[in-house]
Formats: structure tokens, C-alpha cells, sequence
């Protein structure tokens, strides 16, 4: 990872930026762009917004900006927000020389603690922020401890870090981690580590980071049950563990779907409860069933339950073979099963493809063998096939009519079987061929 010198003056054209600085210096006010933003730049990589700091008090950064519209926000830091953009205060006390240094002192980690000056453009890096960038090393600001002690969510943005810009994570501040791991589980609110686990879903490879957070022994205070599946082998016809498999899996799902590929990282997991010998080999009958120490997690997490349901349907659906000798009706049962879990057929096949690309004993879909099983799909849909019993052209109240029978669990029943045999024969969902059926079940 090279640094590469950018021209500090895109930092400066930042929309709203170049007014919020100009009117701090003209009231003599010092501030400084900092944090992601100049390590961005320094890595040669777009960055999402700018960050300023003054030694300014948020009150007099609102006075100062009482013709913009501001926004007081944050808790552990003063913050004011000025038209979006985020002007920070110092965190402590500062004055000369010791700003912004100060400031810096008591940021994350030493990429992030560097701080521009917008109009020289002068470099301010006290801890070798921009030679970690070079080194390729994530490393926690000055004592590792009391940074992650401060907010022990840190240990978990390190992995992120760390595997967002392919470094490693510096040995003291490795070791900080692993000692300290607990308080991730004491003392952080499970909102913000269910959001870390989501932005982590957009890096090139999470595997990087769910491995981090395996070997500081964060994963297993997190997601139990993907990291007890470390050593698990998995089985005869895979050439990789169950974790291996479960990483690869979800690097080969979209980033641009995070819960879709959260769920391929956790799509086997149920392996690890499902798990038998069977005229000596492993097997793992049913594991896609196996979801109680999953739903836990995402519960413990704080997944909505509309978040949970998806990635659990993701996980019971991935199973049913679908391949070129599949019957027109077994795709049918495969689509009733499918809405029965209120799941896409492009998700389920999202899934099998990258399931199958995972496995390192086999070989992944050739684009000849995905359209086969897309065609397959679409002809069901296309033939406007019944995929929910609700789809039958015959009702409830039609069904107590021809029985001569009231309401009851017993009309239920009777929808169940016409539903069945209308998905092995599309052509009896007609009223016509239903009420036949029907009165097939007459005395």
C-alpha cells in the first residue's frame, strides 16, 4: 500500500468546506481538515465527506454560523454539523502549540490522527500516521489500552480498518485486543456492532475481517455461531471447513446487498448442531434447519425482526438442488417454497451460485449452466404457475359451499389438496376443474 500525494486542494472544493474554513480563519479561529479524509487523501482514494477541527466551543461555532443552517450532535465529542458538514471541537484541553495535537492524541488509530492545514497545507502527523499508511499497519494512537478502553467498539473497527486497506493490525495494539476482548461484550451496545458488521459487508473481502475477528477472539463474543465453526471439517464432498467455506461463500455474494451477503457468511452454520457420523462419514442431514444458535445471534444483535426473517429464509432456502434434469414440477415446488420463505428466485440463485463457487472440491456454474437454471425458473413464472395457495381460482367460501360445510380448519385442508395437485398440474387451476376436484371428495 503506497501513499500517493494528492492535491490538498480537493479537501478545500469539498462542498460547504471552503466557507466553514475561510470564516474560522477570518475570526481568528484556528482549525484544521482531519481524519479520514486526509488519510483518503494521502492513499490516493476518494473519500465520502470532510471533517474540520477548531479550538473553537460549539457555541461559538453556532454564533459564527448563525446565517447556516448547524446542528448540535454527538455525545462522547462536541460536534457541530454546518450545512452537513462536521466541525469538531477539541476534545480536550488545548492551547498553542499543544493544538491540534492534543486532539489528535486521543483519535483511534495513528491513519486516522493527522491533520491538514487547508490553507499552507502543511502536514500535521505526531504519531506516523502517514508511515503506518506506507507500512501497511493499523495502529491504535498512543497507549492501545486506554484508546480501546475509552471505546472498546475500536477493537472491532480495527479489523475493519485493517481489512479495508489490507494491513495487519500492530502486535501491542493485537495484544490490547485479544486481552481486552471482553468489554466488547460488557460495555458496547449491540446497535453499534451490528453496525460495524454492515459496513463491513461493503469491503472488497470481509473474509479479511471476519478472520481478524476470529483470531483476536472478538468473533466468538459477536457471531458464536459462525466462529465455532473454525475447525469444523466440512465433510467429504468440500475441500475447505465449514468457516472457510462460509467465507468464501460471502466474498462471492454482491457488495452491494450487505444482509444477502451476512447471510452467505452465516449460510452454514447450522452444520456445526447438524453434524453426524454415519456409516463413518460426516454428514450434515438438515443442517439448513439448524437455526437456533443463529437466531440468537442476530436477536442478541439487535437485527430488526425484518432483517432477521431474510437472512433466516436465505439460510433454510439455500438447499433444493435446482440443475439441468430438474422436472418442471419440482421447479414449481421450489418457487411455492420460495414464496412460502418471501424469497426472490434472483436471491436464491445469488446464493447457489456463490454456495457452489465456495466449494473448493467442485467446480463453480459455468454462465452456460446459471442461464439453464434461470430458464427453468422463468418458464414456470411465465406459465403463471400457483406458488401460493392463494392463488387457486376457487375460494374458501366456494369450498363450504359444494361440501356443505362450515367454517373450520377442515376447509383449510381442503385448499391443501388442491393446492398440491395443482402444483404437479398447473391446468386444473381452473373453477371448472376444482369444483370437480371437489366434489371428487364427496361421500
Amino acid at each position: 500500500m503506497t501513499p500517493v500525494e494528492n492535491d490538498f486542494t480537493v479537501l478545500m472544493d469539498w462542498p460547504g468546506v471552503g466557507l466553514i474554513l475561510e470564516r474560522l480563519s477570518a475570526s481568528g479561529r484556528a482549525a484544521f481538515i482531519v481524519g479520514g479524509a486526509v488519510r483518503d487523501m494521502i492513499m490516493g482514494l476518494d473519500f465520502d465527506d470532510v471533517d474540520i477541527l477548531t479550538r473553537s466551543d460549539p457555541e461559538d461555532v453556532e454564533i459564527l454560523f448563525k446565517d447556516q443552517k448547524t446542528k448540535q450532535v454527538g455525545q462522547a465529542f462536541p460536534i457541530t454539523l454546518v450545512n452537513g458538514v462536521e466541525v469538531a471541537s477539541c476534545r480536550s484541553e488545548c492551547s498553542g502549540a499543544d493544538f491540534p495535537i492534543s486532539d489528535l492524541g486521543m483519535r483511534d488509530f495513528t491513519i486516522n490522527a493527522m491533520a491538514l492545514d487547508p490553507f499552507s497545507g502543511t502536514l500535521i502527523d505526531p504519531f506516523k500516521g502517514k508511515e503506518d499508511i506506507k507500512d501497511g499497519i493499523i495502529r491504535f494512537t498512543r497507549d492501545p489500552v486506554q484508546r480501546i478502553k475509552e471505546d472498546p467498539l475500536r477493537m472491532v473497527r480495527a479489523c475493519r480498518f485493517a481489512a479495508k486497506f489490507c494491513s495487519r493490525i500492530e502486535p501491542a495494539s493485537f495484544a490490547a485486543i485479544k486481552t481486552h476482548r471482553q468489554l466488547i461484550a460488557d460495555q458496547v451496545s449491540k446497535e453499534r456492532i451490528r453496525l460495524e458488521l454492515i459496513k463491513a459487508m461493503v469491503l472488497d473481502f470481509p473474509s479479511l475481517f471476519l478472520t481478524l475477528l476470529h483470531d483476536t477472539g472478538l468473533l466468538g463474543l459477536i457471531l458464536p455461531s459462525l466462529d465455532r465453526c473454525h475447525t469444523l471439517d466440512g465433510g467429504p464432498f468440500h475441500g475447505e471447513t465449514v468457516f472457510e467455506h462460509c467465507l468464501l461463500v460471502g466474498d462471492a455474494l454482491p457488495f452491494s446487498r450487505p444482509l444477502l451477503r451476512l447471510a452467505g457468511y452465516l449460510h452454514d452454520v447450522g452444520k456445526y448442531d447438524a453434524a453426524r457420523i454415519k456409516q463413518g462419514q460426516l454428514t450434515f442431514a438438515g443442517h439448513e434447519q439448524c437455526c437456533d444458535a443463529l437466531e440468537n445471534d442476530l436477536a442478541r444483535l439487535r437485527f430488526s425482526g425484518r432483517e432477521a426473517e431474510y437472512i433466516l429464509s436465505l439460510v433454510k432456502g439455500h438447499m433444493p438442488p435446482l440443475n439441468e434434469k430438474t422436472t418442471p414440477k419440482a421447479v414449481r415446488r421450489l418457487l411455492v417454497m420460495l414464496a412460502d420463505l418471501n424469497l426472490s428466485h434472483k436471491d436464491f440463485l445469488r446464493m447457489r451460485i456463490a454456495d457452489k463457487k465456495g466449494n473448493l472440491a467442485k467446480s463453480p456454474y459455468t454462465f452456460s449452466q446459471i442461464r439453464i437454471r434461470l430458464k427453468k425458473i422463468l418458464d414456470e413464472i411465465s406459465n403463471q404457475a400457483a406458488l401460493n395457495i392463494n392463488d387457486l381460482e376457487i375460494s374458501g367460501r366456494d369450498i363450504q359451499n359444494i361440501l356443505s360445510m362450515g367454517p373450520g380448519p377442515g376447509v383449510g385442508k381442503v385448499k391443501k389438496k388442491l393446492f398440491d395437485q395443482v402444483v404437479a398440474d398447473p391446468s386444473l387451476n381452473t373453477r371448472e376443474a376444482l369444483e370437480r376436484l371437489i366434489r371428487g371428495l364427496l361421500p
